[in-house]
């Protein structure tokens, strides 16, 4: 199977880090070292070689380095699929994101074709307990993996929605200003809706075909709403009135939720143990990366920020076992380097320090 992985990352004046340069190969990347060194931020500029705000969701003013405020570049050299691709990313003045792929500008949308970036991060620990919009971003992100299109329906969705969501406060009452709004939410709506669903298919998939260490997850999208476009423009249209009294729009794949359930214990992961939760998000990581790897040709890169926590030294050495099995260049933090011991020569160690208030990357250290 072809590859994907990074062989260099330098990050100018992103976030902490002023200049950082990282050499690795193909092997998962272990990075150890003191709280508030900068792993996060290395992992964070990992995820901006992907459509969307990354992992932090942070806008582009957010990441440049403080005080000198100069804006901030990430340069790569992404290897995928047999080729080998020169990325520069960067924004100056806190302006929008800009892309050039091996020397051309690019669209962010057309990182999403080159390459699949997957991440764990410690915020979605809750993400069974707290509201349906983080569960909706994390099925999102997931369904982007795949279906890199996805991305233009949810923002084409979204701005038809909003320009709707100003007449109905505006208590805007002829039909006609809102006929041209409602088709385009219904078009949108329906291939956001397809996608999501195709992609819980895949992972479904994925789970049953693999045997693993971590619990099967049974997903379900809870979203009451047609499948067809021209079904869905005549609901909008219906609901119109009721939407008014509201001030928004009430109906639609923007109310969907993923409803997760612990398939061997039968029991819905919002009432399993933090453990179990963090377990059956990792479940659920490593199943997309064996369907990506499937579909895509290659697994994703994969950012496991702080992974460890909430596991078991049994499920530690599961994870890593599964990622080494996977193929993929998985990219993980710690505090210290014996939290990867049982990696071994299957990975490479890089230790993050701060000095003179220049964070330097010191490895790899086998």
């Amino acid at each position: 199977m072809a590859g994907l992985f990074l062989s260099q990352l330098t990050l100018s004046h992103f976030r902490s880090h002023k200049r950082a340069v990282i050499h690795v190969d193909a092997r998962p990347v272990a990075i150890h070292g003191p709280n508030g060194a900068g792993k996060t931020n290395i992992l964070e500029a990992v995820s901006l070689i992907s459509p969307g705000r990354g992992l932090r969701r942070s806008s582009a003013q957010d990441i440049t380095r403080r005080p000198e405020a100069l804006g901030w570049k990430i340069t790569g050299i992404l290897h995928a699929l047999h080729q080998t691709h020169e990325l520069e990313i960067w924004s100056e003045g806190g302006n929008a994101r800009q892309v050039r792929i091996d020397g051309k500008a690019a669209p962010q949308t057309a990182l999403g074709r080159i390459a699949r970036v997957l991440w764990l991060i410690p915020a979605m620990d809750r993400l069974w307990i707290e509201g349906a919009e983080g569960r909706r971003r994390f099925l999102d992100r997931m369904t982007l993996s795949f279906i890199p299109e996805h991305a233009e329906h949810a923002l084409a969705y979204d701005k038809a929605m909003r320009e709707r969501n100003r007449l109905l406060k505006d208590m805007v009452r002829e039909p006609s200003w809102y006929l041209a709004l409602e088709v385009q939410m219904a078009e949108a709506g329906v291939a956001l809706h397809a996608g999501r669903q195709k992609t819980l298919d895949a992972i479904s998939n994925a789970q049953a075909a693999a045997k693993t260490a971590f619990p099967t997850a049974t997903l379900e999208l809870i979203c009451e709403m047609p499948d067809q476009a021209e079904e869905l423009r005549a609901a909008l249209a219906d609901n119109r009135m009721r939407d008014l009294q509201a001030g928004r729009t009430l109906i639609g794949p923007h109310r969907a939720d993923l409803y997760g359930v612990y398939a061997d214990k039968d029991v819905p992961a919002k009432d399993c143990s933090t453990g179990e939760q963090k377990a059956l998000l990792v479940s659920l990581i490593l199943a997309n990366g064996r369907a990506l790897a499937d579909s895509f040709g290659a697994p994703p890169l994969l950012l496991l920020d702080e992974v460890a926590a909430h596991l078991d030294a049994n499920r530690q050495g599961a994870l890593y076992d599964e990622i080494t099995a996977l193929g993929a260049q998985a990219w993980m933090t710690g505090t210290g380097a014996e939290m990867f011991t049982a990696l071994g020569p299957r990975a490479q160690v890089l230790e993050v320090t701060d000095s003179t208030g220049i964070s330097s990357i010191i490895g790899p250290q086998e």
